[in-house]
């Protein structure tokens, strides 16, 4: 994108220690702009997001939101403006017949349902993820692990975080970052998209909560685990059961939890110790 907007900011402060009183410091600190998503030229909604991957942020949204479906995205464009980043998304006509949810106010960046206007738009049906899939909890705790090294923005600002896609082996792939737990997962959506891989094929880690938005996300995309760093709410686990998502949660260095359809994670058998000769 020309004239791109810088993704980090530096800024100074007093910083607070017992031992040490007050000092100056300067830390860096993540961008955080509104981002315009028009579907055909009208106004749709404004996110409130890190300035970078906003085309695959607008490609995400859309799919997991339910506008349109992948195919009927015909073509992207961002435009830079004084007061943010706009994002056009042309769609085809088949996608008219989608009902987006309507949105009054802006998406903030912890906000998944920022602007819904009524209760029927906040928790809508899903489509069932069907899929054999299965995963040997070691490869949940491979991805883990894995992804702590590749959020280099995070590492810079501890204010982001980050979604990433895990083959079945627990190999991590593509990940984006966000101040937004819900943006950095549909940057990650709209990266998979445009990469040409399928979602089925794996599953997404994310370093956030599992709010129910976030397995609606998931389940949207047609990807049958997510696995968290933190705790679920109840309701991310009852929308898990109904779509057939594998909701995996706590998941840290020590272990994890899975909270739906635990009949995905297999443990490989246990290898036979050599006999003693």
């Amino acid at each position: 994108m020309p004239d791109s907007i810088a993704t980090t900011v530096r800024r100074r402060g007093l910083e607070w220690r017992p031992a040490t009183g007050l000092q100056a410091i300067e830390r860096i600190t993540p961008a955080e702009v509104a981002v315009g998503l028009s579907l055909n030229g009208r106004p749709h909604t404004v996110l409130m997001a890190t300035p970078d991957d906003v085309e695959d942020l607008a490609l995400g949204f859309a799919v997991t939101e339910g506008v349109a479906g992948w195919a009927e995205i015909l073509d992207v464009s961002v435009e830079r403006r004084p007061e943010g980043i706009l994002v056009d998304l042309r769609l085809s006509p088949t996608a008219a017949a989608r009902r987006a949810r309507p949105r009054t106010l802006e998406g903030r960046s912890s906000c998944g349902l920022c602007g819904v206007q009524r209760l029927a738009d906040a928790v809508r049906p899903l489509p069932p993820v069907v899929s054999a899939a299965r995963f040997d909890p070691v490869a949940v705790q491979r991805a883990v692990a894995a992804l702590g090294p590749r959020q280099a923005l995070g590492d810079l600002t501890r204010a982001t975080h980050a979604a990433g896609f895990a083959t079945a082996d627990g190999a991590l792939g593509l990940v984006r970052e966000d101040v937004g737990r819900h943006n950095a997962l549909d940057k990650l959506g709209g990266a998979l998209l445009r990469a040409g891989l399928d979602p089925a094929d794996g599953f997404v880690v994310v370093t956030s909560r599992c709010s129910f938005e976030m397995v609606e996300k998931t389940a949207r995309l047609g990807c049958p685990m997510i696995v968290a760093v933190s705790a679920p709410t109840d309701l991310a686990i009852q929308r898990a059961e109904d779509a057939g998502v594998t909701l995996v949660a706590l998941a840290r260095a020590d272990g994890h939890t899975v909270f739906s359809r635990t009949d995905r994670l297999v443990a490989a058998p246990a290898q036979p110790e050599a006999a003693h000769v």
